[in-house]
């Protein structure tokens, strides 16, 4: 029996088949989509300049077409979509790839957005390589995934009841990347000026199962390859509730549930973008700004 790959974190035959089955209801469930593709959006309006051709990899219900609509930023826009079902929604240019993948050329696009998609991807860097690779020099990729203190509290509330009542551990939420990674990430995948950040979304629920319900139907639940394959023991899950119910309720009486978004931000490099100066190349010194004696690297400070 052949040990599991360590690389394969994700389940991605579960995933498409789990964003087939969203996209039935995507209208009633696509609030967490809308909110981040129009926060990634806005982080586009600071950019002054018109893209010919854009990629919107992970389209779900095309929320980041809804958002650019009325704008002039993106002249076409291609759609991607790991799930048939959600592909066949799109009234344009559409595709169905794997984003782990991409069947793009080289420059095929100056422009590459994505919205809540690449946190279910196994190889993360390859899949980053993949986008720079596609797009041209001196183009932008704009994402949003979900990070590391995504769902917090149902970690903790789930951990805990499930250590009480079935005396043991599994794998319940999928694991995301941190934000001092991310930029780690796009220097690594090659890109130029890599920047990311976060924000944090609070969403409230009636009560815990009403939140695991939903991030069902969402085709968000637990997608790590060594999940427990069964049914969740019930009493496992109304104990979690009760824990979450105890420990995160909010003022009105509904339970919070919250969710890191990380902004990623990148250009295909290029001979005209910003370079950093070579050491010893610098006009001004640093300790005439700061109005402080400068002290060189052979000298040690005298303690008083």
């Amino acid at each position: 029996m052949q040990p599991p790959d360590p690389l394969l974190v994700f389940d991605r035959s579960a995933l498409r088949q789990r964003r087939d089955r969203a996209a039935r209801q995507w209208d009633r469930m696509s609030f967490l989509k809308r909110e981040i593709a129009e926060r990634l959006v806005e982080r586009l309006d600071d950019v002054r300049r018109t893209f010919k051709r854009g990629l919107d990899l992970g389209c779900h219900g095309d929320e980041i077409a809804a958002s650019l609509d009325g704008r002039a930023t993106v002249r076409d826009l291609v759609r991607c979509d790991l799930g048939f079902a959600f592909a066949r929604r799109i009234h344009g240019p559409a595709v169905v790839a794997d984003e782990e993948a991409l069947p793009f050329a080289p420059n095929s696009f100056d422009l590459v957005l994505s919205a809540m998609t690449l946190h279910w991807v196994n190889d993360l860097p390859g899949t980053l390589i993949q986008i720079r690779r596609c797009l041209e020099p001196d183009g932008l990729f704009l994402g949003a995934m979900l990070g590391g203190r995504t769902l917090w509290q149902l970690r903790q509330a789930l951990a805990e009841a499930e250590s009480e009542i079935e005396s043991g551990l599994s794998p319940r939420i999928s694991p995301f990347a941190d934000l001092r990674d991310a930029a780690g990430l796009l220097q690594r995948a090659g890109f130029a000026l890599p920047v990311a950040d976060s924000e944090k979304i609070d969403v409230e629920y009636e009560h815990a199962l009403a939140l695991m319900r939903e991030l069902s139907a969402m085709g968000e639940a637990n997608l790590v390859s060594e999940r427990r394959r069964g049914f969740s023991r019930r009493t496992t899950l109304l104990r979690a509730a009760e824990i979450y119910a105890d420990r995160f309720t909010a003022p009105s009486g509904r339970v919070t549930a919250s969710f890191e978004v990380l902004f990623l931000h990148g250009w295909a490099p290029h001979d005209s973008q910003p370079k950093p100066l070579k050491p010893g190349t610098a006009q001004h010194r640093l300790a005439a700004a700061l109005g402080t004696a400068e002290m060189s690297a052979g000298e040690k400070a005298k303690r008083n």
